[in-house]
Formats: C-alpha cells, structure tokens, sequence
C-alpha cells in the first residue's frame, strides 16, 4: 500500500536543507585552492553540505518505502527508483547517486576528500538538493 509524501514533514526538511545550504554558501570561497585541510572554514562547508544531502538521503529512502516503490538496496538506489518512477528525471538522480557516494565518503573516509571535489560539489549541489525537493513538493500535491 502506497501512502503519499506528507507535506509537513516534507517542508520542515526542506528548510533543514536550506539552513545547511546558506552555511555552506557563507563559508564557501569563490576560489577552490582556498579549501585547506583542517581547516574550520572548509569544516564548515563539508559539514554543512554532508547534512544537506543526507537530509535529501532519507527523504529519498522514505518516499520509496512510503509510495511503495520497495527499500533500496543503497542510497543511490533510492534515487534511481524515484527517476524509474516519473518522480524525478533521470539524469537529477545520477547527480543525485554522485552526491550519495560524497556523503559516503565524508563519513568513511574524511581524511582522503578532494577538497576541489568538495568545492565543486558545494558549488553545483544545491541547485540538485533544491531540484529534488521541488519534485516531491510537487508530487506532495
């Protein structure tokens, strides 16, 4: 049985991921050779932007279970099932997988991150962060 996307859960994360994108875009530098390891401002924008996108995460995985596509497999997963069914386009899920792998390796493997990676994953991710909530805002109804 498929339940829809509640509204106001919807919306309180959606805001949980905007108050994470301001950080991020407060402490981020224009320039990526500017991002230093062990450094507070680059603390900052990683933080806040491994926040964002496991925000994005669960409500991925939750709206599969909820809408009744199944349990993904991974987090990637979840965004695949939600492009296969019409609720976000292809290509934003793949971005969307992508982001996964970085929240993946912010938590295993922090130490190992390519900050100019990170600098562009800050730079063009939020534009993706947004793109998805819109789309479950819009399927919310």
């Amino acid at each position: 049985m498929s339940v829809a996307i509640d509204r106001e859960l919807l919306a309180e994360r959606a805001a949980a991921v905007d108050r994470h994108l301001r950080r991020v875009a407060e402490h981020l530098s224009p320039h990526a050779e500017d991002m230093q390891p062990l450094n507070t401002q680059t603390d900052a924008v990683v933080l806040h932007l491994w926040q964002a996108v496991q925000v994005v995460i669960d409500l991925a995985v939750s709206s599969c279970v909820r809408l009744g596509l199944g349990s993904p497999p991974t987090y990637a997963d979840a965004f695949r099932m939600l492009a296969n069914a019409s609720l976000i386009p292809g290509e934003l899920a793949q971005r969307l997988g992508r982001a996964a792998g970085f929240r993946n390796l912010v938590v295993h493997a922090y130490a190992e991150l390519d900050l100019r990676r990170v600098h562009t994953a800050a730079t063009s991710g939020p534009a993706d962060l947004r793109a998805f909530l819109a789309a479950l805002r819009d399927h919310a109804g």
